[in-house]
């Protein structure tokens, strides 16, 4: 039997949170499509899906560019050798980094603004395009705790993280009556990779056991959501540790 498509936007480290949503669809009878922006990497991850016995394919994809994504979904809904249309849709990518507000440049808010808010824009438009006429399909956002909240020298983070917050909220009220959840996560806390280590070497030991956000239990979660009945639906919900302050 062909297996069902889904896609993960915004995929980078072997550790990191995209490889490990990638790896939790695809343990869940899906063929992946996993997307990034360094075609290395997103290879790295999909070859180490195929060698357990998933089902994978690399895309380098810049979200911010609309033929990428165009080009992205048009693989993802052909019915072929590798499987039948995408039923779920992860978008995934994202930027942060402090910066003092009063030494910004135009050209980095933009920046910030084109991959956590148009890019969302970008995923979650032709998911929708694709979906409604078959009238299903989730599409899930990864936010964060600067979606809710502006920290000092988070400006640039945090609204363009609320930005896509906004358009997860939209679409879910414009496209959950015709069969499609639309939901945002909101991941509060340091994620267990060497990504956060080697910005914030000592975190580990700084936070203790359990003290930073595992991977496989986010992507979990976001697995569980797909399969929630229509009558009891999560538009948005937050992972923190337990150990976490909010």
């Amino acid at each position: 039997m062909s297996l069902a498509k889904a896609v993960v936007v915004g995929v980078g480290a072997e550790d990191g949170l995209g490889a490990a949503l990638s790896r939790c669809y695809a343990s869940n009878d899906r063929h992946v499509l996993v997307a990034g922006r360094t075609l290395a990497k997103v290879e790295r991850v999909a070859a180490s899906i195929r060698r357990d016995g998933g089902s994978a394919t690399a895309y380098a994809v810049d979200a911010t560019r609309e033929e990428d994504v165009i080009r992205l979904f048009d693989a993802a809904m052909t019915s072929d050798e590798l499987g039948s249309p995408a039923d779920l849709v992860t978008y995934n990518a994202g930027l942060n980094q402090k910066i003092d507000f009063r030494q910004m440049e135009a050209s980095t808010f933009e920046e910030f603004w084109r991959l956590n808010t148009l890019g969302g824009f970008l995923v979650g438009r032709e998911a929708v395009r694709r979906f409604v006429p078959l009238g299903r399909g989730s599409v899930f956002f990864t936010g964060a705790s600067g979606s809710l909240r502006g920290m000092p020298g988070f400006a640039h983070f945090a609204a363009s993280k609320a930005g896509m917050r906004m358009i997860s909220q939209s679409m879910a009220r414009e496209f959950g009556p015709q069969g499609i959840h639309v939901a945002h996560v909101i991941v509060d806390g340091a994620i267990d990779g060497e990504r956060v280590k080697s910005l914030f070497p000592g975190v580990s030991e700084q936070l203790g056991e359990s003290g930073m956000l595992n991977t496989k239990a986010i992507a979990e979660t976001y697995w569980q959501l797909h399969l929630q009945h229509p009558s009891a639906w999560t538009q948005e919900l937050d992972v923190r540790p337990f150990k976490e302050k909010f």
